[in-house]
């Protein structure tokens, strides 16, 4: 009888693994998009959390200035909403090698076909064109799986609209497994459902546009921001009566968790032209600060102080190291080198 397949050795607990790009504070979307996920993930899991600086370098290879500090400036808003780095390990990608050896090993059994059908790479060279042409960007999953793998993390937070990330990696990953030995779990999903939070001016939020409100945003910013916000294009003037369904604002309500009955009575006096868009505004301001103002309290405890967080990020970096440097051990023994 045929032998029966290894399975690879496992940690006790289950890891999670996530990394964000350092690209300065984060903002309302991160807020209650994938940061609340990250924290709740801390009482199941094993959770490993990276400053993925090392992918920022595939869109930021030429405007580096500045990336360390907005690293730091993005795990203070971590920590700030709940990331504890006792019962996770928070590091930079960067500073543990075997990231970059990992991925270079895996990307000599990765073949080309699987990274260029990607949709989301053929996507990004259409908009940026020779921007993002490169060696780096077109590997960008191969360095993605390595991060992921390199600490036998079997489950990964994503969107729906990541799975076809996460798909290749399990490929990745199988394919590794069946050409030397079963070293790594292929990755599985923990599906995160994110709110469809438009930016201020009813486009997709982002930096970019300039629609964002970060986190870290100052009181009076965050009131100027909101009394700016897109409503009902429809509704010019205070005696015209206002369709919440199609206003920005009506949106931001429920996503900040306005009680029921206040929804209603905003709704009712959105649509009977009784209310206005400044008042149902400076709610909404009020509403937001009632959040972001204790967790701009504990950001600015621990920006406060200076190195701390460089200091979280460095015993970070020493348990992350301890894992990768056996895992990639393990590698290496396997393939044979």
């Amino acid at each position: 009888m045929p032998a029966t397949p290894k399975e690879p050795s496992l940690p006790s607990r289950e890891r999670v693994f996530s990394g964000m790009r350092p690209t300065g504070r984060l903002h309302l979307g991160h807020l209650l998009g994938a940061l609340p996920n990250w924290v709740r993930l801390q009482d199941d899991y094993d959770c490993i959390y990276c400053v993925a600086d090392l992918h920022a370098l595939t869109t930021r290879y030429d405007n580096v200035a500045g990336m360390k500090e907005d690293g730091i400036e993005m795990v203070a808003d971590w920590i700030a909403v709940g990331i504890d780095p006792e019962r996770s390990i928070i590091f930079r990608q960067s500073e543990v090698k075997a990231h970059s050896e990992l991925a270079l090993l895996l990307g000599m059994l990765t073949p080309v076909s699987w990274l260029t059908r990607s949709p989301s790479y053929k996507e990004m060279v259409a908009e940026l064109g020779e921007r993002v042409a490169t060696f780096g960007f077109l590997g960008y999953p191969v360095l993605q799986t390595a991060d992921v793998i390199l600490y036998k993390a079997s489950r990964v937070p994503v969107g729906e609209d990541q799975l076809s990330h996460l798909e290749l990696a399990r490929e990745i990953v199988r394919r590794f497994n069946s050409i030397y030995s079963p070293v790594f779990p292929a990755p599985q999903a923990i599906l995160t459902e994110t709110p469809r939070l438009l930016g201020l001016d009813g486009r997709k939020m982002s930096k970019s546009y300039g629609n964002t409100i970060d986190i870290a945003e100052d009181p009076e910013s965050v009131r100027k921001k909101v009394m700016s916000m897109f409503t009902d294009p429809a509704r010019q003037r205070l005696k015209d009566p206002g369709h919440p369904d199609k206003c920005n604002v009506f949106s931001y309500h429920h996503f900040f968790e306005a009680p029921a009955a206040e929804l209603d009575e905003i709704d009712r006096g959105c649509r009977a032209a009784t209310i206005g868009c400044t008042g149902c505004k400076q709610r909404l301001a009020g509403r937001i600060l009632a959040v972001l103002d204790p967790i701009r309290e504990r950001r600015e405890e621990l920006m406060a102080a200076p190195g701390r967080i460089e200091a979280l990020l460095e015993d970070g970096r020493r348990r992350a190291l301890a894992i990768a440097t056996e895992v990639f051990g393990e590698t290496c023994q396997a393939i044979g080198i």
